[in-house]
């Protein structure tokens, strides 16, 4: 991307050899994961030891719930390790780039178009709208000379700005404006039995992530390295923004807006680990469940028996970590 190869260390530079794929840590961390989703599983107001429809109310939303946090913590993790490879950016995720703003969007449009749709057609039309929108954000960075890489995030928050303020705009007009704020509260409250299943999706998207995982690392380095090593930049960007844009539209229609998580969650591991994009997918995919878990489990019990959504303590999480990073970067600027 023209003029985002300024950041202090892009991503996709390896700072040091290839990092062993499974070891003890990354099996202690296995472990941790599985303790918080277990925490989640029996965390909630209605008994279900003690009812006597208990267990199918387990069955029927705990499970699920639990299950959604595995596949979009994860998947949202993942989606921002891509665009930082993709645009050479430490700051850019999807809810930095627009790309949520427009699966909204897609949302919108196609509820008042089609009432009656399908979850699946929902589904199709918001990764579309990601789609279209992620590659906005790219062709708009192609035709800016940018002198830093913190404006990069900036200009595609004011690109989500705007598509926000025309989704609310229809919203307004057609009386869905309450959909609308459903939608983008990020919460996982809704999710159960019969309604979460298409977010087994993201699960192939992250199979797929791992068999390119090298041709988006190579990507990563710049075009003219990626060309001069024979890997096609333009095809493997389409495929990474395909995967970005599929995970974030899928997530989106089912749970919602999860603001930062691609944002905090790569960022940490690749300060610990390096930045190789393989031997890192594990480590993201798991902190990013643990992130979303972590959240979702404070978000029930702050105000217990009601929640609070899992977008709003991520938001605070995710603004204190991203204001973090900034100080960071200009010290060592």
């Amino acid at each position: 991307m023209t003029g985002s190869t300024t950041a202090t260390t892009a991503p996709g530079t390896p700072r040091r050899g290839r990092e062993r794929l499974f070891d003890r840590w990354l099996l202690l961390g296995i472990l941790g994961v599985a303790l918080l989703l277990a925490a989640s599983l029996f965390t909630g107001v209605y008994d279900i030891f003690g009812a006597d429809d208990g267990a199918e109310m387990f069955a029927i939303t705990r499970i699920p719930r639990t299950i959604a946090l595995v596949l979009a913590g994860g998947a949202m993790a993942m989606s921002g390790l891509i665009m930082q490879l993709m645009t050479q950016n430490r700051f850019v995720e999807p809810t930095t780039t627009g790309t949520t703003e427009w699966a909204g969007l897609g949302l919108i449009l196609v509820m008042i178009v089609a009432p009656s749709s399908t979850l699946l057609t929902r589904m199709v039309v918001a990764v579309v709208f990601a789609f279209v929108g992620t590659l906005v954000f790219f062709a708009f960075l192609r035709r800016v000379t940018l002198r830093s890489s913190l404006i990069v995030p900036i200009i595609g928050i004011m690109l989500g700005a705007v598509v926000s303020s025309i989704s609310t705009f229809v919203a307004l007009q057609f009386d869905a404006l309450q959909l609308l704020g459903v939608w983008f509260a990020g919460s996982f409250t809704s999710v159960i039995r019969g309604q979460y299943e298409v977010l087994w999706v993201v699960a192939l998207v992250g199979l797929a992530v791992f068999l390119v995982a090298d041709r988006l690392t190579v990507a990563g380095l710049g075009e003219d390295i990626a060309t001069n090593v024979g890997v096609n930049y333009q095809r493997v960007l389409l495929m990474g923004t395909g995967l970005v844009a599929v995970a974030t539209g899928v997530v989106t229609v089912v749970v919602g807006n999860l603001p930062f998580l691609g944002l905090i969650v790569p960022n940490i591991v690749s300060l610990i680990r390096g930045d190789d994009l393989r031997s890192n997918l594990p480590w993201v995919c798991l902190l990013g469940i643990a992130v979303v878990t972590v959240c979702d489990l404070i978000g029930r019990l702050i105000i217990m028996p009601f929640e609070v959504p899992v977008s709003l303590i991520l938001g605070i999480v995710g603004a204190v970590v991203f204001i973090a990073l900034l100080l960071r970067t200009r010290q060592a600027a």
